[in-house]
């Protein structure tokens, strides 16, 4: 289960927590323009955008699980496992991409969330594993830039592609759903509680924060989103970026995932890591549950054009401030 966010004037910051019962070697993911993407779906892109994110590298593809490029355009994957249904055949007419090629595609080719739209009208997603042995990843996916947001889902009824204004996104169960959910909840406010019990009855209030009462507290996707949405829509907007960094990661933080609190035969659910990329100043920011302190990573400038991947390990000690890409 995860929960991605976008927050801020402008929507300057995006990001997510990535929530598993263990861990795949994550890294900080540097693809310069000169790297060739050889997906297995499509002809290679030679040269594109560069990228930076958070994934996990095989056989020396880059699995993308969050990211963005060096325009600022932003997109996370997002486990919709009950949902999801790809193509298992090719279509004429349209550009076939198998699911792990699509973040690379997206942010390897598009500007912005309106070239991003016109892409996706024209893709096929084929239920195709990059290898035998790694199952199918079922997803839908946030995308944002510095001026709209939006959700992508492919489900049994087709591809759909929409307008996201509550900058929040979990996973089951479909989007549109849970924005009709979240209507539910309008009469939630920051602003102190008023009775409207009776006119007849007058009842004390005997804490702060009531204004939010009824604000589901469990750890559900449906929850989640709920949480995320009034939170990231109360949450105050530092000027600084480095303390609006913060407020970000505080944000992420209503919705964290406890070790212990989910349970699986697989093992225990946390919050493997949360993730803050700056779309302004083209810095990827993060944290691990062993580590709560900020590590950042800024896109090298000066390394556009180079022609092989810079990785960045996941830092765990708790002096972590400050990564490099190698």
């Amino acid at each position: 289960m995860c929960t991605a966010v976008v927050f801020g004037e402008k929507n300057s910051y995006f990001g997510r927590n990535l929530d598993l019962e263990r861990v795949y070697r994550e890294q900080v993911v540097f693809t310069p323009r000169g790297f060739e993407l050889c997906g297995r779906s499509r002809k290679p892109l030679s040269r594109h955008f560069a990228i930076m994110g958070m994934a996990t590298v095989i056989d020396g593809y880059p699995l993308y699980y969050d990211g963005f490029n060096e325009h600022g355009l932003s997109i996370a994957g997002l486990n919709f496992v009950q949902s999801t249904q790809y193509s298992s055949r090719r279509e004429e007419g349209k550009e076939n991409v198998a699911q792990f090629d699509l973040i690379p595609l997206v942010l390897g080719t598009c500007r912005s969330v309106s070239e991003a739209r016109e892409l996706l009208s024209r893709i096929n997603i084929l239920d195709t594993p990059f290898r035998d042995d790694l199952p199918v990843a079922r997803l839908h996916w946030m995308l944002s830039d510095q001026s709209e947001c939006a959700v992508l889902e492919f489900v049994r009824e087709g591809a759909s592609i929409y307008d996201n204004p509550v900058g929040v996104l979990t996973n089951e169960p479909p989007f549109r759903t849970q924005l009709f959910n979240l209507g539910l909840y309008q009469a939630l406010s920051p602003y102190a509680a008023e009775s409207g019990f009776s006119d007849k009855l007058k009842l004390p209030f005997h804490s702060r924060g009531m204004g939010a009462f009824g604000l589901p507290g469990d750890v559900s996707s449906a929850s989640r989103f709920v949480r995320a949405a009034f939170v990231r829509a109360n949450a105050f907007e530092p000027r600084d970026s480095g303390i609006a960094v913060e407020q970000f990661f505080h944000i992420l933080s209503s919705v964290e995932q406890v070790e212990g609190c989910v349970r699986l035969d697989e093992g225990l659910e946390r919050t493997q890591y949360s993730s803050c990329c700056d779309l302004s100043r083209r810095v990827y920011h993060y944290k691990t549950y062993n580590n709560s302190r900020i590590t950042s990573v800024a896109m090298p400038q000066d390394l556009l054009d180079r022609d092989r991947l810079l990785c960045h390990s996941l830092l765990l000690a708790s002096d972590a401030a400050e990564g490099e890409l190698v």
